[in-house]
């Protein structure tokens, strides 16, 4: 495979192939296996992510990259194989998500910023050593009627940009997610405020990538669909399509190889839907494909729910939301293919 960041970032988009987010913190997949009574060890982590990674025909056929957890990253297969090689042998990438967390930011209510600046050179480098070639970090955008503020935009935009900028000087492509918020309080926010702080978002974002020099063709930008707040919920499949498109063209560099969507709180369903409708009815300058976390996983966690007798079904249930994704990724996913799984 090519070295160069602007032919990984392509390889990761481009083909109806896209991302698995298999990056779930310590904290975040307990809470996962605590929806399916399994305790969250070491070992159970990596017989889940094992079944994941081994399933070769989502892998070979639909999943480009895997975002892994630091943990993963270095982790071993039962047999001894580690699980970067297991993903390279599938020709898919390993990735790392790098940041911290987003943490309170001081003096301003309600709103975030994302850590993990400090040490992150040296963090890349091992990571680099390791097999990874692509990194992810996620500043986290709150909206209400009154939030965000444009504080709290520019500095988790400042963020993102040096982020990006180290990944590229080690060699790293850096997925850059600015993820606006559907969550809130019931009527917080429709798709027009949602579409109105997606699109600020990431024009001050465009910005401190060019101050920092980021080369736009060595990246993935993994945004939020512009979708209403998830206890406001009025728009129609088409409506977040359409509104989605329109931010995206008003904000995006066509020098931007892919974007690289997140499900953001979606059902599963509702994820490959707007999905499909974005690269069904619109002419795009870039490569519109998946990053789904829960969207890919959920039905096959509950499918497995443990058991290794199960594994078998599990693949067999990631596989088809891995397909069902990558026909959304090409504008090909119809409803009717769901129910005759």
């Amino acid at each position: 495979m090519s070295e160069r960041l602007e032919d990984i970032a392509v390889k990761m988009v481009a083909g109806g192939r896209g991302l698995l987010a298999a990056d779930e913190s310590t904290a975040t997949i307990k809470k996962r296996f605590d929806a399916i009574n399994l305790e969250s060890t070491e070992t159970s982590r990596r017989d889940y992510r094992e079944m994941l990674f081994r399933s070769d025909e989502a892998m070979k056929k639909y999943i480009s990259g895997v975002i892994l957890y630091e943990e993963t990253l270095f982790q071993k297969a039962a047999d001894g194989t580690s699980f970067v090689d297991i993903i390279r042998a599938a020709d898919s990438i390993p990735g790392i998500k790098v940041d911290t967390g987003a943490k309170p930011m001081a003096k301003y209510p309600g709103e975030t910023v994302t850590e993990g600046l400090d040490g992150l050179a040296d963090r890349l480098a091992r990571y680099y050593e390791a097999g990874a070639r692509f990194a992810k970090w996620r500043g986290v955008i709150a909206i209400s009627q009154t939030l965000p503020s444009r504080g709290s935009v520019r500095a988790n935009a400042q963020a993102l940009a040096r982020y990006a900028a180290l990944c590229q000087e080690a060699k790293i492509v850096p997925i850059v997610e600015p993820e606006c918020l559907m969550d809130g309080k019931p009527g917080d926010h429709n798709i027009d405020r949602c579409a109105e702080v997606t699109e600020a978002t990431l024009r001050i974002v465009f910005e401190e990538l060019a101050d920092a020099r980021v080369s736009l063709e060595g990246m993935i930008l993994k945004p939020n669909m512009v979708i209403d707040g998830k206890n406001a919920r009025k728009a129609s499949i088409a409506e977040v399509a359409e509104r989605t498109v329109q931010v995206l063209k008003r904000t995006v560099p066509s020098s931007v190889p892919g974007i690289a969507f997140l499900s953001g709180g979606q059902t599963t369903e509702e994820a490959t839907a707007h999905l499909s409708a974005i690269n069904s009815g619109y002419e795009l300058p870039w490569f519109v494909t998946f990053s789904y976390g829960r969207a890919l996983q959920d039905s096959a966690l509950k499918v497995w729910n443990g058991k290794q007798e199960n594994v078998a079904a599990g693949q067999r249930e990631f596989s088809h939301r891995a397909e069902m994704n990558s026909l959304a990724a090409k504008g090909n996913w119809k409803a009717e293919l769901e129910k005759a799984a």
